[in-house]
């Protein structure tokens, strides 16, 4: 921005802030065609701001903003190609608030080359730029299930509206909300930064994830460091060259297999028994058992017919099984 035209709008916005106390009629028509000026040069002008004259309160839809590295290369090589939104700050001259994009502003703050942000200047009240906001996310397809989640979660939480208006915003269901909500508040606001955006990593897993969290309430603390270390080792390993998944979805899966309900363990059945004594063979096939023990000898006999047989002969052939016994004994 050229230093006269600087000053011409710091006039502009010194004389539409200048009055704490209302008014007369006359001021205030003033006033009004002042600020309707400063729009009107607004709505038709791309302005070089100083990127820290620009301050950031919105509700986040990110989980990782500061990750731009690879932004801010691609415009110190190519320049800035998309502005971004902000408005004038309701009562400092010279000052705006971000109505949308943040990582170009984050990525031109970390610049050692490019000194000034280029953004449209927008005449917007809170929720008009909450509403900008929105819609600029919702154009956006790289932000995950959980950013989503966590956006409605914070948008309720700021007062923007009920949960059928943070629906409409979001052009979801209301049960969408709903459901997001409840994710949310099941698996906790910090573990979900813990883990980060896990991009991949959809609404199924989410809702599993948040099923066996309310189901076993673990302690927060633990699985927060297990998902903060999992990302930076993954980290590390980026850095090192070795091939590795994304850290948020590791961190994740790593949670998620913490608190995985652990499968009782299967109770081994007894080995079944070996058969005492050996089998009895007749005609070269197993006819029964015969057992011995210290009070005495078993026999079973399969072959039921044989059996009856035997049953009605049984003392006539142990006589001659004795005998033959006794003969053997003598010799």
């Amino acid at each position: 921005m050229s230093d006269s035209r600087k000053k011409r709008m710091a006039m502009l916005d010194n004389l539409t802030a200048a009055q704490a106390a209302p008014p007369p009629a006359s001021m205030m028509s003033s006033n009004r065609a002042l600020r309707s000026a400063r729009d009107a040069v607004d709505a038709h002008q791309v302005w070089d701001l100083d990127p820290w004259s620009i301050e950031d309160s919105r509700v986040a839809d990110r989980l990782d903003p500061s990750d731009v590295q690879d932004l801010r290369d691609a415009i110190e090589t190519n320049g800035q190609t998309v502005p971004v939104l902000v408005r004038r700050h309701p009562s400092q001259a010279d000052r705006y608030l971000l109505v949308y994009g943040r990582r170009r502003l984050e990525a031109i703050r970390q610049s050692d080359t490019v000194k000034t942000v280029r953004a449209l200047v927008a005449n917007l009240d809170d929720h008009s730029a909450m509403r900008a906001q929105i819609s600029e996310n919702m154009a956006r397809r790289d932000l995950s299930f959980i950013e989503k989640a966590l956006f409605a979660k914070e948008l309720m939480e700021a007062g923007f509206g009920t949960q059928t208006e943070v629906a409409e915003v979001l052009t979801v269901s209301k049960s969408a909300v709903s459901m997001a909500l409840a994710v949310v508040d099941s698996i906790g606001v910090g573990l979900i930064r813990a883990i980060g955006a896990a991009h991949g990593v959809g609404r199924p897993r989410w809702e599993a994830l948040a099923r066996v969290l309310r189901e076993t309430s673990p302690a927060p603390e633990p699985l927060c460091d297990l998902a903060t270390g999992t990302r930076s080792s993954v980290e590390a390993d980026a850095v090192r060259g070795a091939d590795g998944a994304d850290p948020s979805v590791a961190a994740f899966e790593a949670v998620a297999r913490a608190v995985e309900p652990q499968e009782p363990a299967a109770q081994k059945r007894p080995a079944k028994k070996a058969p005492d004594g050996r089998a009895v063979m007749l005609g070269g096939k197993a006819a029964g058992r015969v057992q011995r023990s210290p009070g005495g000898l078993k026999l079973e006999i399969k072959d039921a017919a044989f059996g009856a047989w035997l049953d009605g002969e049984i003392e006539g052939v142990l006589q001659e099984l004795h005998a033959r016994y006794k003969t053997h004994a003598e010799d």
